[in-house]
């Protein structure tokens, strides 16, 4: 058999787990013709068929299916092998990759780089947004080192770090400004305005009004803060938006911002990572500076409501 080679088994890898060789690819950052060639010559390379090729989709086949969970082995322990290098220095250096969840990523990331670049000149911060189940995900699986979420997750082969609390705060039309607080009953009974479901701010807004997980067909939903923020501004109804990014979502909108009576609505942020990491202490030190620059922006959240 001629020697397998790690851009061959990534690229399988990423094949087996977008089923798409255009996805695939895109994934890898390389053309798909160069992924159909290396997974075709994987496939030369032991003799047997890996992928049942269609029109729309592929399909594994047998072997591909017990291929691709071996490759996902191989592939996190070389890349855990690279962090137990970098973790023999006691510094942090090259690249960290970091997933943030998307009620977080535009309010703090800016700072934490900022931060990240001034104090760890070595260290080149990758940062990917996206949603906690795909960011747990890829943390299990070896494609991450590290992500900012909120708690808790509660995957047994995660470590958590609970780093600092923020509220949420009522967003309303700027014509009700002097209109007064509504009661968790009145705020049930009005227009909330949410996030689409998959978002886990989402579920902890409907948790605080007590509600259920699937509301009524006619509610109305945005894929951003961004976007409930200015349908509040125009008069469609209400939202809850967290403590940090109230001065971001409010620059531009006609909206006035409060915060709820006792007891208010609050998530914890914080950092996780994988409990066999080789760089669990480095990742102590990261997130101590998440944690300066999320006191740093609820505060700042605060001041604004």
């Amino acid at each position: 058999m001629t020697e397998i080679s790690m851009k061959q088994l990534r690229y399988f890898e990423a094949l087996a787990r977008h089923g798409h060789f255009g996805r695939a690819a895109e994934a890898c950052a390389v053309s798909q013709p160069a992924l159909s060639m290396q997974v075709k010559e994987l496939e030369e390379s032991l003799r047997a068929p890996l992928v049942e090729r269609g029109a729309r989709q592929i399909r594994l086949t047998p072997l591909g299916e017990e291929l691709a969970r071996r490759a996902r082995d191989i592939l996190q322990a070389v890349d855990e092998l690279d962090e137990l290098a970098r973790s023999s220095q006691n510094l942090l250096s090259g690249r960290l990759r970091m997933g943030v969840i998307p009620t977080v990523a535009p309010y703090l990331l800016p700072a934490v780089i900022t931060r990240a670049a001034e104090r760890f000149a070595e260290l080149e911060l990758l940062p990917r947004e996206t949603m906690t189940q795909k960011l747990v995900a890829d943390l299990v699986e070896g494609r991450l080192d590290t992500a900012i979420v909120a708690l808790p997750v509660s995957e047994p082969a995660l470590e958590e770090r609970a780093l600092f609390d923020e509220e949420f705060v009522l967003v309303r039309p700027a014509r009700d400004r002097a209109k007064a607080l509504p009661t968790l009953q009145a705020l049930r009974e009005m227009r909330l305005l949410l996030l689409e479901e998959g978002h886990c701010f989402r579920e902890q807004a409907l948790s605080f009004c007590q509600m259920p997980s699937h509301p009524p067909r006619d509610l109305i939903e945005g894929s951003s803060l961004t976007t409930l923020v200015q349908m509040v501004g125009a008069g469609l109804g209400v939202t809850l938006i967290p403590q940090m990014a109230v001065p971001l979502e409010t620059r531009c909108a006609t909206v006035c911002v409060a915060r709820l009576p006792e007891p208010r609505p609050s998530r914890t942020i914080g950092m996780i990572w994988r409990r066999t990491s080789p760089l669990s202490a480095q990742l102590d030190q990261v997130a101590q500076l998440v944690r300066e620059a999320g006191l740093a922006a609820v505060t700042a959240g605060l001041d604004g409501a």
